[in-house]
C-alpha cells in the first residue's frame, strides 16, 4: 500500500512540476532585428494571447537576426532544448534560408506548433521615384537589372525569389539582378532615404510609411487588392506572380508532450479569439491557422516546393 502511495505521490509531484513549468513566462526568439515582419509577428501574437487571457504569465523577447533567420534558429536549437516555454517565430523565409545556406540545423530540430498568418508581398519605391507602375518596374529590370537596386529580406528568401521571378517575367538575366539584403526594419530607412531604388517585403511593413507619403507601393503579390491600399496586384497587371509569406511558431527540441499540448491548445483558442481577429485586421494579415501534425506535413511540403523554386530561378544550383 505504501508503495502505491509513494508512486501516486511521485506522479502528482511530476504533474505539479510540469504544470508549474508551463506557467513560467514564455521566452520568444525572434530571428530578425527589431522592426519588420518577424518582429511584429512575435510581439503582436504574444500581445493578443495576453489580451485574450489565454497566456498571461509574461514573455521575454530575444532578437537575433541574420542569414534568413537561420542564425536565430541555430541559437534557439542550442539553448531551448527541453524548455516547454521556449518559442521561435518561423516562416517561409527561414525555409528558404535553410535550403540556400545549407545550414546544419533545420526546422526538423524543433517542435512545430502552428502556422498562424499569411501576408502578401508588396513592391515599394521612394515617393519621388520615376517608377510608378509594375510595368515601369519590369522595364527598369529589363533595361539594366544591375542598376535597379532592390532591397528585401535575406538572400534566398521569399523577397529574393520574387525579384528573380520578376526578372524572368521581364526577360532579364536572373544572375544580373541587384538584390540588397536587409534584416528587420532597416529596409524602410534605406528605401525612404533613397539608398535603394525599390524594395520587396510584406505589405504591412510598408503600409505605414506609404500612408505618410515617404514611399509609394506600386503592386502587391496576392490574388486580390488589399483593402485600403491603392495598388494593383501583379496578376491584374499582366504579371502572373503570386507569393505569400506565412509565419508561425515552433517549440524547442525535445519539448515535452505536455508542453506541446499546452501551446497547441493556446494557439487554437487564439485562433477564434476576438483579440486575434482584431490583430489580423489591424496588421493586414490573413488567417492561415494550421497546427500540430498538419503543420509538420506543411513544412515538409514547403521544403520540397522551395528547393524547386530556388533552383528554377537560379538562386540554388
Amino acid at each position: 500500500m505504501r508503495r502505491f502511495l509513494i508512486a501516486g505521490g511521485l506522479v502528482a509531484t511530476l504533474a505539479m512540476m510540469s504544470s508549474a513549468a508551463l506557467a513560467d513566462p514564455a521566452k520568444v526568439m525572434i530571428p530578425a532585428n527589431p522592426g519588420g515582419g518577424w518582429d511584429g509577428a512575435g510581439r503582436q501574437t504574444m500581445a493578443a494571447l495576453e489580451q485574450a487571457g489565454i497566456f498571461t504569465e509574461g514573455v521575454s523577447f530575444t532578437n537575433k537576426g541574420g542569414a534568413a533567420g537561420t542564425i536565430g534558429l541555430a541559437e534557439f536549437v542550442r539553448t531551448a532544448k527541453g524548455d516547454d516555454n521556449a518559442l521561435l517565430v518561423t516562416g517561409v523565409i527561414m525555409v528558404g534560408g535553410i535550403i540556400s545556406n545549407n545550414t546544419p540545423v533545420s526546422l526538423k530540430d524543433t517542435t512545430p506548433l502552428a502556422r498562424l498568418t499569411n501576408e502578401y508581398n508588396a513592391i515599394a519605391v521612394p515617393a519621388d521615384s520615376p517608377i510608378k507602375t509594375p510595368q515601369d518596374f519590369l522595364a527598369a529590370l529589363k533595361a539594366d537589372p544591375g542598376a535597379l537596386s532592390v532591397g528585401g529580406g535575406s538572400a534566398g528568401g521569399a523577397d529574393h525569389v520574387m525579384l528573380a521571378q520578376l526578372a524572368k517575367a521581364a526577360g532579364a538575366p536572373v544572375d544580373k539582378i541587384n538584390f540588397v539584403s536587409f534584416s528587420g526594419g532597416e529596409i524602410l530607412a534605406a528605401l525612404g532615404g533613397g539608398k535603394i531604388k525599390a524594395a520587396i517585403s510584406g505589405a504591412s511593413e510598408f503600409r505605414p510609411f506609404a500612408e505618410t507619403g515617404r514611399i509609394r507601393i506600386i503592386a502587391v503579390s496576392g490574388p486580390n487588392r488589399l483593402e485600403g491600399l491603392d495598388a494593383p496586384t501583379l496578376t491584374e497587371s499582366g504579371i502572373p506572380i503570386e507569393m505569400g509569406n506565412w509565419r508561425g511558431f515552433v517549440g524547442g527540441p525535445d519539448m515535452t508532450d505536455a508542453g506541446r499540448t499546452a501551446w497547441l491548445e493556446r494557439f487554437e483558442k487564439l485562433h477564434t479569439a476576438d483579440a486575434w481577429k482584431e490583430t489580423l485586421k489591424a496588421q493586414g494579415w490573413e488567417d492561415a491557422y494550421l497546427a500540430g501534425d498538419d503543420f509538420v506535413k506543411f513544412i515538409d511540403a514547403e521544403n520540397e516546393k522551395w528547393s524547386a523554386s530556388l533552383k528554377e530561378v537560379g538562386i540554388l544550383n
